[in-house]
């Protein structure tokens, strides 16, 4: 394989074979392929574009890279969301365990920090002595003891997209719809989940400020899960100023537990609750057994004693996900405009004009 060759090839428009692509994962994986060849291709994907063969075959290539989460029959239905990233964005650190205490499987993949975005992980790691780098065995034991894990990947778990992106932040390629979806899926399909959920942010402190892009990557994402087996639903959602009152590893992490408790702020509390709902839709569209309404009713009463923390927060996304349960789905995410040309208002932050967000 000589790489020079098929980075002028996609460098000149040019698609790349099913094959190719696969040795190319591959050689990123087992460090044949170098950081600067990588680094070049990174950036023809950038100004060039996948075919959906090339992103098809891309996706399934990193996902399998490495090994795969796989659960039995004893563990709850599983879910997870993912978040493109935004200021002051920790939904990810309150939702695994909300959906956990309300008796659903998490098993999260997260990322570092990308561009200006704080990464799950890092916030985390702001926790002293936590741990994100755990084997695929400690994350299939946690889940089934404790109903949600947040790792990151591994040298067993996606292992090329760990590397991939790393590159990508650093070569000013982060913004590619095809390198964002491929990541984002290659992680997620690893996670051997029964639903999805994707918050795709738009606004001046997005990836993709514009909506038109933002609905690209959301479809994107949705065809790639759904092609896979993977019932996946997106919601746009601004990110035109920062979510919660708190920016910065740390600080983020304290906001939010200060959420599982039921204190956080207003706008970070209803968007949480907005996504933790979500997860029944994928459910239903799956062939999944169950609901999340159901799983809740068939669970004991109380919360594990290991979240006692999501009581309250718990009982607040319930009133919260009733209310917006009656949002119209439509594609539409206008800034500055009335709430009514776009459907039901989900999240307002601040003062000034309105943001809609929309599910998808």
């Amino acid at each position: 394989m000589l790489m020079a060759q098929l980075i002028a090839r996609k460098r000149d428009g040019g698609a790349l074979l099913p094959d190719e692509w696969r040795a190319i994962v591959a050689g990123v994986t087992d460090g044949t392929v170098t950081d600067h060849h990588a680094a070049a291709l990174l950036m023809a994907v950038f100004f060039r574009g996948l075919t959906p063969e090339e992103l098809d075959v891309l996706t399934d290539a990193m996902r399998d890279s490495g090994s795969r989460l796989a659960f039995g029959d004893g563990v709850p239905p599983r879910v997870d969301k993912h978040s493109t990233g935004g200021i002051g964005d920790k939904t990810s650190l309150i939702l695994a365990p909300l959906v956990a205490a309300c008796g659903l499987a998490v098993p999260m993949i997260s990322g570092r920090g990308l561009g200006h975005t704080g990464g799950t992980l890092d916030k985390l790691e702001a926790i002293p002595g936590f741990r994100t780098d755990l084997t695929l065995d400690e994350a299939q034991r946690q889940v089934e003891r404790l109903g949600c894990v947040m790792l990151g990947q591994t040298a067993d778990l996606t292992p090329a997209d760990r590397r991939l992106y790393a590159l990508r932040d650093a070569t000013g390629t982060v913004e590619a719809i095809p390198l964002i979806a491929a990541s984002i899926m290659s992680k997620k399909l690893a996670e051997d989940l029964q639903g999805l959920v994707l918050d795709i942010k738009v606004g001046s402190g997005a990836f993709l400020p514009e909506p038109a892009r933002a609905r690209e990557l959301a479809h994107t994402m949705i065809g790639l899960g759904a092609a896979r087996g993977c019932p996946t639903v997106a919601l746009l959602t601004a990110m035109d100023r920062p979510l919660g009152h708190a920016c910065g590893n740390a600080l983020e992490t304290e906001e939010a537990f200060l959420a599982l408790r039921g204190e956080g702020p207003a706008d970070h509390a209803i968007a949480c609750a907005c996504k933790a709902h979500r997860p029944s839709s994928c459910l239903a569209l799956s062939k999944a057994p169950t609901t999340l309404a159901a799983v809740r009713s068939s669970q004991p009463s109380g919360l594990p004693e290991q979240l006692p923390g999501c009581r309250q927060a718990s009982s607040e996304a319930a009133r919260a996900a009733a209310m917006v349960e009656l949002t119209s789905p439509t594609t539409t995410t206008q800034s500055g405009r009335s709430a009514k040309s776009t459907g039901a208002t989900l999240m307002k932050f601040g003062r000034g004009p309105a943001t809609t967000s929309t599910f998808i």
